[in-house]
C-alpha cells in the first residue's frame, strides 16, 4: 500500500470484515489495532459501499466500555445523550474533538519531557506541583478556555444571523 493511502475494509452482510491490503478476514480487534497504530482505514459496505466507519468505531468504544475499566461514566453518557437534536449538537462534536486532541498533544509533550527518567524522577514528573507539570497543564486548561470562548463566539454569530434573516435586530 503505498504511503498516505487509505486501507479500505468491506462489511460483508454476514457482519465480517475484510481486509483489503491483506486479502483476509480481520476482527473488530484487528480493526482496532489499526486505529492503535494510527493507520488511516475507511470501512464500506461491500454491497452498496456505503461508508460504516463511525458505526465500527462506536462497536469498538461499546467493547471496550462493556471491559473492565470503562472511560465514560453514566452522567457523562446521558449528557452527551442530551446534546443530540440540541442547538448546540454541532458545537459540542467539535469541542470535544478539539480538547481531545489538546490533550493527546499534552500526552506527547509529557512523554517526550519524561524520556529516561527513573522511576523515581517521573514520581517528581507527574506531581501536580511540578513547574512542568503546571506549566503543561496551564497550557491545556488555556487552550481547552480559548476554545469554549470560540464555541460561544460561533454561537453568537449564529444567534446574530438568526435575528437579522428575520429583520430583527440585537439588543
Amino acid at each position: 500500500m503505498a504511503a498516505g493511502a487509505t486501507r479500505i475494509i468491506k462489511k460483508y452482510p454476514n457482519r465480517r470484515l475484510y481486509d483489503t491490503e491483506t486479502s483476509a478476514y480481520i476482527t473488530l480487534a484487528e480493526v482496532r489495532h489499526l486505529v492503535m497504530s494510527s493507520t488511516a482505514f475507511v470501512v464500506r459496505d461491500a454491497k452498496t459501499n456505503e461508508d460504516l466507519t463511525r458505526s465500527i468505531l462506536l462497536q469498538i468504544i461499546l467493547e471496550e466500555e462493556s471491559g473492565g475499566a470503562p472511560m465514560f461514566t453514566e452522567a457523562i453518557l446521558s449528557n452527551i445523550i442530551r446534546f443530540y437534536g440540541d442547538a448546540m449538537q454541532g458545537f459540542m462534536g467539535t469541542y470535544l474533538e478539539q480538547n481531545v486532541q489538546s490533550f493527546m498533544d499534552l500526552q506527547v509533550k509529557m512523554a517526550e519531557q519524561s524520556k529516561g527518567l527513573s522511576p523515581e524522577m517521573w514520581a517528581q514528573f507527574v506531581n501536580a506541583k511540578s513547574p512542568v507539570m503546571q506549566g503543561m497543564m496551564g497550557a491545556y486548561v488555556e487552550q481547552s478556555k480559548t476554545m469554549f470562548t470560540q464555541m460561544q463566539e460561533q454561537m453568537q454569530a449564529q444567534r446574530e444571523q438568526m435575528l437579522s434573516a428575520f429583520g430583527l435586530k440585537k439588543r
